[in-house]
């Protein structure tokens, strides 16, 4: 904590500075975004000062912002350097600054989100205005902080030597945090960079793109021209060979170049103002509408024919050059239609990220490549080549069906951003389904575009292809009605959004619950304030649950989580949500859900002094992490722990594990353990 003045006078408006450095793969949450969202919101708390007064809210300077899907809807976010400013009015001469920072640190790796609270406490004496308007009191300040804090500011350190990882700030702090192991990785806001689980997916769509583009009108004719190019011109099988393999070379580095480019104008900055703000979405929409409708047949996308010209008079020429500007003709004469299929890889991996555009196009490139080498190297192969027909435009105009769903995701991420209201998860739904619908019955030939050739039979490929898509359409028409559609869940609007979610009313007023609500043996505390998901019915205060548990003769599951908890709301989704798992937590155990975030101030009767670190602990959630810290000797969420009547351990706790087999694993092992004693 600092001051813009450390010598003010009485009167005086000055600002207080806050700064931290976050380890390498967190970060923390802002404070300038929808408090009821979900996330812990940075808070500045002032109680106990003397001599000041507050002006307005503490600031946060140039966070980041991001649509969180998880959160569904914006979050703001700190990652290496967080700075927050309170303004404050200096009211007496003596003056005592008690500030207390909470905030919410989760790793882009784990996915883990740990409650933190660091208190700085800083003594002066200020000035009083004389007529003269000279001092008549000197200054003076003290200052006290906590070591180790990650807004405790080390003199002559800089902020390379701040970066301990979370482990060695918890060992710092005498705490364990176990299952927070967190590898070497370079991670991006998005938390993708260099993740190999987000890169291959792309890589493998990358490279699938790169084959479809040579089953497109413009490109697959274009196979038969190239070998004859290189078998009239080698010298020698050993020529041709060299040739072939240096075109195949050339056409690689020509699209990588462009996914470089697109790599090097890229930055975090341009990657938040992508993901978040309605320009670059609705033009990216757009785009994607373009290509659908050039794939569709509406128009061709061409490029100008001198340019066109001049490529192919330079190939003509020979030698190296002329190979290297043989592949560049057939860049620039396939375009129509690979164009779209580019542009979409590109849009797709812009965020920001070095990597992806550049593996991206080096895929892509590799799947077009491979055959013009192969079949250059070895023109006999040209005889097993199918002939070119209507089944090339098919291809494309499957492409054109995909290109017009994938155009609704960048929409989406606008309207929700800007709450237009525009497209719900229902009417998003609805649109995919008629979309891939109408895909299904081109395929079975029931609609013709264009440039379609008259179908006398249907192929067996397309029948199986139009039967996959039907199969598709199917797995989304409960979606309409509040299905989660897991599967789709990163290109879904949330379910928030969705106005009839017919799965919530049913759960909510049918007998899904573990029992009847006068059945339970006490009326939950907080029930009002918390509440447990999949109509589970449990306790939010440890000690009535304990009591419970005894009283009906069951195990104890304790559920430490937060509202803010990243990986609790996935695994509540993913796992809880699994019939094996449900029913196990319904029938088997007394459950208790102990938020550490919840900001709940309880009376001061049950207010205690922590043995943990000597703080008074004032609220629901400062109890729980307190409880979690000084008995389980852990402070991440989500943490698992099943007791016994006598409060011992059955099995050892569970962490963040999104495999509901081992989750029911875990149950299992603790009640068996508690039918043994």
């Amino acid at each position: 904590m600092s001051l813009s003045e450390e010598t003010p006078f009485v009167g005086d408006e000055i600002e207080l500075t806050f700064k931290a450095t976050i380890p390498r793969d967190w970060y923390i949450y802002s404070n300038d975004f929808d408090p009821d969202l979900g996330p812990m919101l940075t808070e500045l708390s002032l109680d106990g000062s003397q001599g000041i007064e507050a002006i307005g809210k503490l600031i946060p300077v140039d966070p980041s912002r991001k649509m969180d899907e998880i959160w569904e809807g914006e979050v703001s976010y700190f990652k290496g350097t967080a700075v927050f400013t309170q303004k404050i009015k200096i009211t007496k001469p003596s003056v005592k600054i008690a500030a207390s920072m909470g905030y919410q640190m989760c790793s882009d790796v784990t996915g883990q989100c740990v409650p933190f609270e660091e208190e700085f406490s800083k003594s002066l004496t200020a000035a009083i205005h004389t007529k003269d308007n000279q001092a008549s009191a000197s200054t003076s300040t003290t200052e006290e902080g906590q070591s180790g804090s990650l807004f405790t500011e080390k003199p002559n350190s800089s902020s390379t030597e701040s970066e301990a990882s979370p482990a060695q700030r918890s060992e710092e702090a005498s705490v364990k945090v176990e299952e927070t192991k967190i590898p070497e990785v370079s991670m991006e806001p998005e938390g993708k960079q260099g993740d190999a689980t987000s890169l291959w997916p792309f890589v493998i769509a990358a490279f699938l793109g790169g084959m479809a583009a040579l089953l497109t009108p413009c490109v697959f004719p274009m196979i038969p021209m190239t070998v004859t190019f290189f078998t009239g011109r080698s010298k020698s099988k050993a020529h041709g060979i060299r040739n072939a393999i240096i075109y195949g070379f050339s056409i690689i580095v020509i699209y990588t170049l462009a996914g470089t480019l697109v790599a090097a104008i890229q930055g975090p900055e341009f990657a938040n103002w992508l993901s978040t703000h309605w320009l670059p979405n609705i033009f990216f929409f757009i785009v994607f509408i373009f290509f659908a409708l050039a794939f569709l047949g509406l128009f061709e996308i061409t490029l100008p024919s001198g340019l066109v010209n001049k490529m192919d008079a330079k190939a003509d020429k020979g030698g190296l050059s002329g190979v290297f500007f043989m592949a560049f003709t057939l860049v620039l004469v396939s375009f129509s239609c690979t164009g779209p299929i580019v542009g979409s890889i590109l849009i797709e991996s812009a965020g920001g990220e070095i990597l992806k555009p550049i593996l991206g196009m080096f895929a892509f490139s590799l799947a077009f490549a491979i055959p013009f080498t192969l079949f250059a190297i070895f023109p006999e192969w040209l005889n097993t080549l199918p002939k070119s027909g209507g089944w090339l435009n098919s291809v494309k105009v499957v492409l054109g069906f995909l290109e017009l769903a994938l155009a609704f995701k960048f929409l989406s991420v606008a309207d929700q951003v800007y709450h237009w209201g525009l497209l719900d998860r229902d009417i998003y739904i609805a649109i995919w389904i008629v979309i891939f619908g109408l895909m299904g019955l081109y395929l079975l030939g029931k609609i013709r575009l264009p440039h379609d050739s008259p179908m006398e039979k249907l192929g067996v490929p397309r029948l199986l292809m139009a039967t996959v898509v039907f199969i598709f359409v199917i797995y989304m028409i409960p979606g309409l009605f509040g299905a989660p559609l897991k599967s789709l869940s990163g290109y879904l609007p949330p379910i928030a959004s969705h106005d009839f979610n017919l799965e919530k009313m049913i759960r909510e007023n049918s007998g899904g619950q573990a029992s009847p609500a006068s059945a339970m043996t006490e009326e939950p505390k907080y029930g009002d304030l918390l509440h447990f998901p999949h109509g589970l019915q449990g306790y939010f205060d440890y000690e009535q649950a304990l009591r419970v548990a005894k009283a009906e003769n069951k195990p104890l599951f304790i559920d430490f989580t937060g509202h803010g908890c990243v990986n609790c709301r996935e695994m509540e989704a993913k796992v809880w949500a699994e019939p094996e798992v449900l029913s196990r937590l319904k029938n088997d155990f007394v459950l208790v859900a102990l938020y550490v975030d919840e900001r709940t101030e309880l009376p001061e009767s049950e207010w205690y002094t922590s043995t943990y670190d000597e703080k008074v602990k004032k609220t629901i959630g400062k109890q729980n992490a307190d409880f979690q810290i000084t008995r389980f000797n852990n402070n991440a969420q989500p943490y698992y722990v099943i007791l016994d009547q006598n409060e011992k351990m059955l099995v050892q706790p569970k962490a963040y594990d999104t495999d509901p087999k081992k989750f029911v694993e875990f149950l299992d092992k603790a009640k068996d353990a508690y039918a043994q004693k």
